[in-house]
Parts: C-alpha cells; structure tokens; sequence
C-alpha cells in the first residue's frame, strides 16, 4: 500500500503551531506503526504524576485508570520526528502532486456519492462544497478506510511519549493527551478507535485532539462528535473551524488566476484591481466585484493570484502559502475548472493517472517498491522516485515523478 502525502498537513500544522519544524514533504504521518517498546526508565513515575494533572483538568479518575493505567509509551515517535523524509519541491511540483488526476477522479466521485450532505453544508456554513471536498481528499484520500486501517496508529501511546519525554513542547503535547482523555471521557470515542497520526492527528479531515474537543460537532445527529465513519461531523465540524477560526466569509469564493503587469500591492477591491488594468485571467468579468482581495505571485514569471479572505481561511487550516493555493486549485478542479492558464517557470504538466500507475509499475518491477501501483504519489513512491533518479544519475533526485522520470523509465534505464 502506498503512503499518501494527503495525511502529512494537519501534522505539520500542529507542530508548526507548537513552535516545531517538519518536512514540507510527504506523507510523514504514515509511517508504518511500530510495537511500543517496554515503558523506558521514568515512564512509570511521569505517569503517576500526570494523573493529577489529568484529573485538576477534569478527566475522571475511570477514564485515566483505563487509558493510561497500563499504556506503554510508543518510542517511535522519536524517531519520525527525526526521520521526517526531505523532499525539496518547487510549487509547481507541490500543486502537481496535490491535484493530482486521481484527486480530482476521486473528487467528482465523492461529490456525486454525498450531493445532499455538501449542499446541506453549503446552506448551513456558506463554505463553497469545493474547498471542503479538496480539505477532504487531501487529508485523507476521502477517508479511504484502508488509510486508517494500515498506516494509523493508537494515539494515545504516541501521545503519553511526547508528553513524558518531548523535551522542546512538552506543555502542548500534555495538553493534547489531556484533550484525548477528555474525547474518551465525553463517550465521543474510545482508545481503540482513536488511531491517527505519529502526532494525534486524527480522521477524514485530520482532527488534533483540541479540534476535536473545541470545534467539532455532531453533524450526523448520533449523539456524539466523531471524524470518523460517515464524513459528516468531520466536514461540518471542518466547515465550522474554517469560519471560527479562519474567518470565512459566506458566498465569497477565494480568488482567482488574473493577468497583471507590473509592481501590485495591498488590498482593493475587484472592481478598483480591474480600474489598475487586472484581469482575469480567463477574460471573464469578476464575480463579486465589491469584495477585497490581495496580489499574489508566488514566483516572478508564474502565474498571478488576486487572494480573497475564503483563500486565507483555507491558510488557517495549514500554515502554508503553497498548501492553501493547493486546496483552492484542488476545489476548483473537482468542479470542472481547467489548470492555471499561466504555467510555473520550468514546470511541467502533472502526469494523468493512468501515467502515474505506469511510472509505479515500471519502477516497482525496477526494483523500486512504491508501495502500490493505484495512482495516488505518497512518501513511498516519492522515496521510489528518488532513489532511482539517484541510481540512474538522473538530477536533481528530487523525488519528483514526472515526465522526466517516465521518459527514462520507458527506455529502460
């Protein structure tokens, strides 16, 4: 199977927000899960401590008892801290990989598959169905089950490691065991069912367990909140945070490719940018002249942005200029919008799925196991890629699998 890239945001996220640094690569959440070693010297004696920091914060003396009572620290997690595979991608690269052509298959076919819960999203929120269907296949593949069921693991054991022994946040990881034990001790879920992430990330749109306890919801009126099972809590929930904590403005949509000459700051409005001579870049009128945006380029020579509020509340969700364009251009693709009219300096068309499963085949009988041959670049491809750029001295060995690595591929060497 192979790992997805999908799941390595809302991980990032959470250790750029706790002052740590990761891997704009892939797909380090995925990490095969690995058997807890035996409770290190110390782990014991935290523990018993952190049970009356666990109760001052509410968890019942039950819940603690029964999560942490004989729970063995995942040392591990050490380890994908450190291990964080590198991948040095251009935007192109990045956006390429993200909206990819099984992204956008697989898009239209969730789309189809759950009509009436994003139109009730739409009316409930105002959140435009493609921004949660992209938030959505990226963090998750659309909840792809065997996502959870291969490559999760128990959080709790990850979680009690960081927070014994992280030395850099050990605060945030504490409070984040604290609001597992408190999810656990609503009836919301149980230690079982709550695998994610090296680092607690968990479900269809990758929950922390604090966006799980403070902003998720019971969309599916079961009675509890859960980023699991149907995507309803997790999309609504999703939906809430974008406009709580991003600031979403209903009916806007984020922005749009334009064409632009010249040095352009600040924020105006659409009609005051079209007065300065910007223009979309499919020629067609603004939308909703009235509403603010701001200029973007991201690389002199590429395509130009005008960047509403909708695009910096997808930002809010991932710290990440490139990740948010990634999302808005996903969305909009799932729609039925073409590529950006401007292509990237030096970039090259992204690889169609079915070119995408031949680069698999062909470096899997190479001798170079991407971990599956179904469509989806995740680390384990990327980590193919490189190392047979590397083998047949092809550079940079950027883990990049596109035309270039195709074109060797098919030769042979």
């Amino acid at each position: 199977m192979r790992q997805l890239d999908s799941l390595h945001a809302p991980t990032r996220r959470a250790l750029l927000r706790s002052g740590l640094h990761a891997s704009l690569g892939a797909s380090a959440l995925l990490a095969h899960p690995v058997a807890a070693f035996a409770a290190p010297a110390g782990f014991d004696h935290w523990r018993d401590r952190f049970r009356a920091k666990a109760l001052a914060k509410g968890v019942s003396e039950a819940t603690y008892t029964r999560v942490m009572g004989r729970i063995e620290p995942d040392m591990s997690v050490f380890k994908q801290m450190q291990r964080q595979p590198e991948f040095n991608e251009e935007i192109w690269q990045y956006i390429n990989r993200r909206v990819s052509d099984w992204r956008i298959i697989a898009g239209k076919q969730a789309l189809r598959k759950n009509e009436a819960l994003f139109a009730r999203l739409e009316r409930d929120f105002g959140v435009e169905r493609g921004t949660l269907l992209a938030l959505w296949g990226v963090e998750s593949a659309f909840g792809d089950p065997q996502v959870q069921e291969n490559h999760m693991r128990p959080v709790f054991p990850s979680l009690a490691a960081l927070a014994w022994n992280e030395p850099r946040r050990r605060a945030y990881w504490e409070t984040e065991l604290i609001n597992a034990l408190k999810i656990v001790d609503r009836g919301w879920s149980t230690p079982a069912e709550m695998r994610g992430s090296w680092a607690g990330a968990m479900g269809h749109t990758q929950w922390m367990p604090e966006v799980w306890l403070n902003v998720g919801m019971d969309y599916d009126g079961d009675g509890r909140v859960s980023p699991f099972g149907k995507p309803d809590d997790a999309l609504g929930s999703t939906a809430r945070f974008l406009i709580n904590r991003g600031k979403y403005h209903r009916g806007e949509h984020w922005g749009c490719e334009v064409r632009a000459s010249g040095e352009s700051r600040g924020s105006r409005t659409y009609a005051a940018w079209a007065g300065a001579g910007v223009q979309r870049a499919d020629g067609q009128p603004f939308t909703q002249p009235d509403a603010s945006a701001q200029m973007w380029v991201p690389v002199p020579g590429g395509p130009a942005f005008l960047l509403g509020p909708n695009f910096y509340a997808v930002r809010s969700y991932n710290p990440s200029m490139n990740y948010a364009l990634a999302i808005c251009h996903l969305g909009d693709r799932i729609l039925g919008a073409p590529p950006f009219l401007q292509p990237f300096p030096g970039s090259e068309r992204a690889l169609t799925l079915a070119e995408v499963q031949e680069m698999q085949t062909r470096l899997t009988r190479a001798g170079f196991d991407t971990g599956g041959t179904d469509g989806r670049v995740g680390n384990d491809t990327m980590q193919a890629v490189k190392d047979y750029q590397n083998s047949v001295g092809l550079q940079p060995a950027d883990g990049y699998g596109g035309l270039q690595v195709l074109a060797r591929l098919r030769q042979g060497g």
